[in-house]
Formats: structure tokens, sequence, C-alpha cells
């Protein structure tokens, strides 16, 4: 294998201008992680939106001359494209309807047109880029109709795909009018990888009812070649979250949060904001909670950390309003001058401060409707060293395979979660070390590097 060549809607660097002066900033997320482990043996391109969509000609040279140095490619789109495809498509089509809400769901065929034209723009960066024996790595719903597009002028490279988010069912999938054209192009792959099992069998299920695809064993013959579909659970970088709480920053951040919350039992609720995320279930089962056991009462603090995401949709203005009246009426209907039940936050806070909550937090609440994976829950375990801590984890998270010894609930029943913090808040310690050092176990040995390799691999690259 000479190289792989990774594309994704954004590459790792972030661009942005202030002062009319370019800044470039390094991603710190999971998929830039994994890579960057596939880095130290291969070598390695990286073809991404950047970010930006308004820069001079000047600025467009310096952009690509310096990503250049460190073989990032960027694929440059204008404002128009970015809310057609990414706002539109992407984000109001593909993102509600594979996490099953079909009432948030717009089928726009200008939008549809829009997708199309941008990821043959992003298939024709990889074409360029393309050398003999190199891997191309294609990632996530905003480029499912590449792998086909660099088939059809590339019919012997190694392509492989993976699906981030969940992939729904037979029945929801066939809303999608545009179905057919989404199965050709991520068949177009010879390995298409998914979170766990149920999306991979999902998958199987849409190409077997739409296209008369049978598949054995994960494999499928199709196009005059083998495809293979298989699950490959994405980890995270555990060394990392598991040596934070020992350093001297988050020590620091610790020793703040717990002046802040004194006494009190700490719940966090860490999430972007999104329906998906099932942030209001979580208020109302906290509300039912003091109603239910009003001895609590200045004992249990929740800390609501809530990411700003996708702000220009219509849903999602929706949702942070109803967040923050709720949030409003349960500190205005239990709080007391010495006690606020909630502590909301609507921003981002850097990794020692996020590493600072879940080492102190005696539960991490984690309530999603549908999640392709949900690394916040793994997060959390991580950073548990002495094991004191409970998760409580959605049934509807793909995580929820590989950490079994949380307390798992239904996210839709209300009074399931009230059961389960009544469980963690009384949960022996001995139980709760025993519960987090099976799973910290698991999530060290399957790490985001294992992940990575664990892909290629089974890409026989």
């Amino acid at each position: 294998m000479n190289r792989i060549l990774v594309v994704s809607n954004r590459l790792p660097v972030n661009i942005s201008k202030r002062n009319d002066k370019l800044e470039f900033i390094q991603s710190a997320g999971g998929l830039a992680t994994g890579m960057s482990a596939l880095q130290k043996t291969y070598e390695m391109v990286w073809i991404g939106w950047p970010g930006i969509t308004r820069y001079t000609k000047d600025e467009k040279n310096e952009i690509i001359s310096k990503l250049g140095e460190n073989q990032l490619v960027p694929v440059f789109l204008t404002q128009q494209q970015v809310e057609q495809y990414y706002d539109n498509f992407s984000n109001r089509t593909i993102w509600p309807l594979f996490h099953y809400f079909t009432q948030y769901t717009n089928y726009e065929e200008s939008s549809w047109d829009a997708y199309k034209n941008v990821n043959e723009l992003f298939a024709r960066h990889v074409l360029d880029q393309y050398h003999e024996g190199d891997m191309i790595w294609i990632h996530d719903y905003h480029l499912m109709l590449v792998p086909e597009m660099v088939r059809r002028e590339q019919p012997d490279a190694s392509i492989g795909y993976f699906l981030h988010i969940p992939f729904p069912s037979f029945e929801i999938f066939r809303y999608l009018p545009w179905r057919d054209s989404v199965l050709r192009g991520i068949m177009g792959a010879d390995l298409i990888g998914f979170h766990t099992f149920d999306y991979a069998r999902h998958f199987s299920s849409s190409i077997m009812r739409l296209q008369g695809l049978e598949h054995y064993l994960g494999q499928v013959f199709y196009d005059e070649r083998m495809v293979r579909i298989d699950t490959f659970p994405m980890g995270i970088n555990f060394e990392k979250y598991a040596g934070a709480p020992a350093t001297k920053e988050v020590k620091k951040q610790v020793k703040h949060y717990k002046s802040i919350c004194k006494e009190s039992k700490v719940i966090i609720s860490i999430d972007r904001l999104d329906y998906s995320k099932g942030i209001l279930q979580r208020l109302h089962a906290f509300h039912q909670l003091l109603h239910d056991e009003p001895d609590i009462k200045g004992k249990v603090t929740l800390i609501l950390l809530v990411v700003p995401s996708r702000d220009k949709v219509d849903s999602y203005q929706i949702l942070k309003q109803e967040v923050d009246e709720f949030v409003g009426r349960i500190n205005g209907e239990h709080g007391s001058i010495s006690w606020t039940p909630i502590k909301y936050f609507y921003r981002s806070l850097p990794f020692e401060k996020v590493s600072a909550l879940y080492s102190m937090a005696d539960i991490c609440l984690v309530t999603p409707f549908r999640d392709g994976m949900n690394l916040v829950a793994k997060e959390f375990v991580a950073s548990k060293e002495k094991g004191d801590g409970v998760l409580i984890l959605s049934e509807m998270a793909g995580s929820v395979n590989e950490l079994s010894e949380a307390i798992v609930i239904n996210p839709n029943d209300i009074k399931d979660i009230v059961v389960a913090l009544q469980s963690a808040l009384k949960m022996p310690r001995d139980e709760q070390q025993n519960r987090i050092q099976s799973m910290r176990n698991r999530l060290k040995r399957y790490d985001i590097y294992k992940w990575a390799e664990d892909y290629r691999q089974a890409g026989q690259c």
C-alpha cells in the first residue's frame, strides 16, 4: 500500500479569519485522533473542507500552501453550497431521518442536487490525489455518493466507507426519495463499516429489499466484485482521558467545581444541542426525582452542559428555548438561596474542564433516543481511575454494547430514568468500582487506535 487517502466533510484543521488574518486551529476530534495513529506508520493525505467560505485569492493560495505542508487538501465550498449540501440535505434530511425523527425531515430536490454536486467535487479531489495502490477511506453521511463516483473512474481502487451515525431500519430508510442513489453510492466501496451489528443489518436489509442483493456472512457480490459489510465500534483515546485526572490543570478544576457544589452528589449531562440526545427527558426525570424524594434537595446537583449546535435550524432553536425554560422552571420550583438544583451551561468547554467534570461526577446521565456511538459515556468511564461513579446509559446508544455494566434505561420511559437515578445514588462503592473497572478494561483494549488499525487491516491494504 502506498498511502491512505482520508476523505471527510471537515479537515482536522479549522480555518477562520480574525482581523483580516487567517487562523489555523487543530481539531481534537475522535476521527483526527484515530487517523494520527495510522499516520505514524503510513503516509496519509486528508481531503476535506477547511471551514471557511470567504477569502481572497492570496488567502486561498496561503491556505493551500500551509495545509499542503501537512498533507491536507482543502475542498473549497461556497456559502451557498454549505447551506444547501450541509445545513439542508445533510442536517435537515439525512440526520433526522437516520435518527428516526421523520417529523423533522425535509425532502427538497434543490438540496439533493447540491448534495450531489458537492459529492462530485469531493470525488474530483480524491481522483486528483489518487495514486495506484492507495487506500481511500471515506467518512460519514455527508459523502455517501463519493465511493461510487470514485469507483467509476478508478474501478480497481481500494475504497472504504464508514458511517458514524446509525443506519435506520428499512421501514425508515425507504422514506428517502433518493434512497437508491444513496445505496449505490455507498456500495461503490469495498468495505462498508458501521458502529454496531444492528446498523450493518439494517443496511443489508435495505440493499436486499431495494436492490435485490443478498449477503452471506457480511459479503455481497455487487458490480462484479465482492463488497464486505462489517462492524467496527469506534473507541476513544483511552490514555488521554484516563491520565487527565492526575494532571495539575484538571485537579485545579476539580477543586473549583467541588467548592461550588459543596457536599452535593453531582450528576453530569454533557451533549451537543440535538433533539436526538434526549436532553429534555433527562430534565423531566430529574424534576420527577426531586418531587418523589424531597429529602435529596440540597444534596444532589445536576450539571447540564449543552454544546451549541446547528443554531440556524428551526428545530434546534425550539429545543434550546424548551431547555432554557425547563431549567428555569426546575430551579425556580425546587431551588433555595443556598442550593441551585441545575447548573446550566450553554457553551463548549476545553478538554481540561470537561475532564474535571468527568472526574468529580458521581453519576453520568446519557439518554439519547438514537445515537451512532456516544463517546461521552466512554470518556466518563475512562476518566474514573478509582472506579467511583455510575453510568446511566440509553439502550439506544451504540456504545451500550460495550458498556453493559452501566445502568441501562429506555430513554422514552421517564419512570425508568428516575429509578435508575435512585439506584445510582444509593449504589455501594464496591459495586460502582466493579462495574467501572470492567468497562474500563474493555475500553482500554479497544481504543481509537485499535479501531483505526482494525479497519485498515479489514480493508486488506
